[in-house]
C-alpha cells in the first residue's frame, strides 16, 4: 500500500511543472498559486478528516511548509536557466541524494544487507537515468553562466525539498495532522518569497489548479512514510520526473537531438528500473 501512495505522488508531482507551465505566469505566480491551491485543498481537508493538530504539530508543519516553498521557488527559477526537460532530473537526482543519506544513515530505514545494497544501487541508477535525460548537445547548449546560476539555484531548491520531508518524519507527524499546518506555512511562505515580482495576477489564481495537484500527491506521501520510510518513499515518488521530462519535449516542446532523445529514453528506463529495485527494499 504505501509503495502505490508513492506511486500516485510520482504522477501528481511529476505533472506539476508542465501544467504550471501551460497555466502561465513567472515563477513568482507560479509560486504563490501552489501555495494557495494547497491552502484550499488543506482547509476542505481538514474539516473532512478533523485531524488533532496541537501547537508542536502546527510548529513542525509550518516550518515544513516553508521550507517546501524555498525548494519550489528556486525549481521554478532554475527552469528559466536550465529548461524543464533539464533542471527537473537534476533536481531529483540532488533531492534524492539528500533524502537517501538521511533515510539511511539517521533514519535506519534499510536494515538488512540485502536491503542497503538494492536500495543504493536502486538510487544509483535513478540518479543516472536523471544524468542521462540532461544530457545536452554543445550546439543548444545554454551559456556557462545561465547554466552555473541554474545550478546554483537548484542546490537552495534541494535544501528546501529536503528539509520539508524530513523535518516531519524526524518528529513522527502524521499525514493527516501536517497537511494544514504545511500548508498554513507554504502560503506565509510564499507571499514572503514573491510579493517583491507582483504576483497577483490572474497567473496566480490559474496555478491554484498546481496547488491542487501537489496537494494530493503531498497527503500520499505524508502517508507513505511511515509505512515504507523516507529513503524509500520519496525515491518511488521522484520517478514522476518521466512524465515531466517527456513531457517538455513532446508537450512543451522542448528542442532535443535524435542523440539527446535516445539519452531520455534511456534515462527513463533506468528511472523506471530504479522505481522497481526501491520495491524490493520494503515488503
Amino acid at each position: 500500500m504505501g509503495i502505490l501512495l508513492a506511486v500516485v505522488t510520482a504522477v501528481c508531482w511529476g505533472s506539476i511543472v508542465l501544467v504550471s507551465q501551460k497555466l502561465g505566469g513567472d515563477s513568482y505566480s507560479q509560486t504563490l498559486g501552489m501555495t494557495l491551491g494547497a491552502l484550499v485543498f488543506s482547509v476542505i481537508t481538514f474539516f473532512i478528516v478533523s485531524p488533532d493538530i496541537n501547537t508542536f504539530v502546527l510548529t513542525i508543519g509550518v516550518i515544513s511548509g516553508a521550507l517546501w516553498v524555498v525548494g519550489q521557488r528556486f525549481q521554478f527559477a532554475s527552469v528559466d536557466h536550465l529548461g524543464v526537460s533539464k533542471a527537473v532530473p537534476l533536481s531529483t537526482g540532488m533531492q534524492l541524494f539528500g533524502t537517501t543519506l538521511f533515510g539511511v544513515l539517521v533514519f535506519h530505514e534499510w536494515k538488512t544487507k540485502t536491503e542497503i545494497i538494492i536500495g543504493i544501487i536502486a538510487i544509483v541508477v535513478i540518479i543516472l537515468g536523471a544524468v542521462f535525460t540532461s544530457i545536452k548537445d554543445k550546439s543548444n547548449e545554454n551559456g556557462g553562466g545561465s547554466t552555473k546560476k541554474g545550478l546554483l539555484i537548484l542546490l537552495l531548491s534541494t535544501a528546501g525539498y529536503v528539509g520539508y520531508v524530513v523535518i516531519v518524519n524526524w518528529f513522527k507527524i502524521g499525514g493527516w495532522e501536517a497537511i494544514l499546518p504545511q500548508a498554513v506555512g507554504m502560503f506565509v511562505g510564499g507571499l514572503l518569497l514573491t510579493f517583491t515580482g507582483k504576483p497577483f495576477n490572474k497567473f496566480a489564481l490559474r496555478n491554484i489548479v498546481t496547488g491542487l495537484i501537489w496537494s494530493a500527491g503531498n497527503i500520499t506521501l505524508l502517508l507513505s512514510l511511515p509505512k515504507i520510510g523516507v529513503a524509500t518513499s520519496f525515491s518511488l515518488s521522484q520517478t514522476g520526473i518521466i512524465i515531466s521530462t517527456l513531457g517538455g519535449i513532446f508537450i512543451l516542446k522542448e528542442k532535443k537531438s535524435k542523440r539527446q532523445v535516445i539519452f531520455v529514453i534511456a534515462g527513463c528506463l533506468l528511472i523506471i528500473a530504479g522505481g522497481v529495485m526501491l520495491g524490493f527494499t520494503k515488503s
